[in-house]
């Protein structure tokens, strides 16, 4: 159920963090995994642990990395045709890449930092869906899309409105592509990590951190690690009767009360 054998996956923010990981469990299950990245240098390093990852264990499935920035839709359009000439089909994506934009109050926020946050968290999304489906559908074939949102949208996040509203736009539009797409079975699912550890959170104040550690049931904060397994079930036939939902991934952040 769980074997992703001959099953494409394409990863956006696939070089580092959260996308790093879903990279990695897909992998593991036997997915070929296509990531894409606007860093060079971080696609090649990413690039290089996860064909050591596929080489150890000797996994079946190819990875590759392509250049993406994914506020440019020519950008994504591009990296989706070098997707397809690398590995002929894509079967699943997750539209992972994103950013948290400035830490600032909404009224000192300008049109051109709002409209930054809402080109990377929901415009990237649309466009890089959009590719996908017509592909998906085109070949008559059942497909996975799974959004990174945030439990930010349920919660809100005060200094970082753009932020929140964005990664609650992308669960409405979810539920909205989950109907859409349903008769051509394609299931639409968004993740919401809580405080996971990353490259980017080790940056965040430790009086945050701490703060984190105290909502969450267990007194841990997320691993990668624990990000990994989500990926491999959304991509596999085991969510097959799942679409629509908002899976949250948070140690229980959202339900603790304190």
């Amino acid at each position: 159920m769980f074997d992703l054998t001959g099953h494409v996956a394409l990863v956006t923010g696939g070089n580092s963090g959260i996308g790093l990981a879903f990279a990695k469990g897909l992998l593991k299950s036997g997915a070929s995994v296509a990531i894409w990245g606007r860093n060079s240098s971080k696609n090649a390093i990413a690039l290089a642990a996860l064909q050591a990852l596929v080489d150890e264990q000797s996994l079946p499935g190819g990875v590759a990395a392509f250049a993406c920035d994914v506020t440019s839709k020519a950008s994504i359009e591009a990296a989706f045709e070098d997707t397809l000439a690398r590995f002929e089909k894509v079967d699943s994506c997750f539209a992972n890449a994103g950013g948290s934009g400035e830490s600032q109050m909404l009224h000192d926020t300008s049109d051109e930092d709002w409209n930054a946050v809402v080109n990377l968290n929901l415009n990237s999304v649309v466009h890089t869906y959009q590719p996908v489906i017509r592909h998906l559908m085109a070949r008559k074939a059942p497909g996975k899309l799974v959004v990174t949102s945030s439990v930010a949208a349920m919660l809100g996040t005060g200094m970082r409105a753009a932020y929140s509203t964005t990664k609650a736009a992308v669960v409405g539009l979810t539920k909205a592509l989950a109907v859409e797409l349903g008769r051509a079975h394609i299931q639409v699912n968004a993740i919401l990590p809580g405080f996971i550890e990353t490259e980017m959170s080790m940056n965040t104040p430790q009086q945050f951190r701490d703060a984190c550690k105290r909502r969450t049931v267990s007194g841990e904060i997320g691993t990668l690690e624990d990000m990994e397994g989500i990926a491999v079930f959304l991509a596999s036939p085991a969510s097959n009767y799942i679409t629509g939902q908002s899976i949250v991934i948070d140690g229980g952040q959202s339900i603790y009360p304190m």
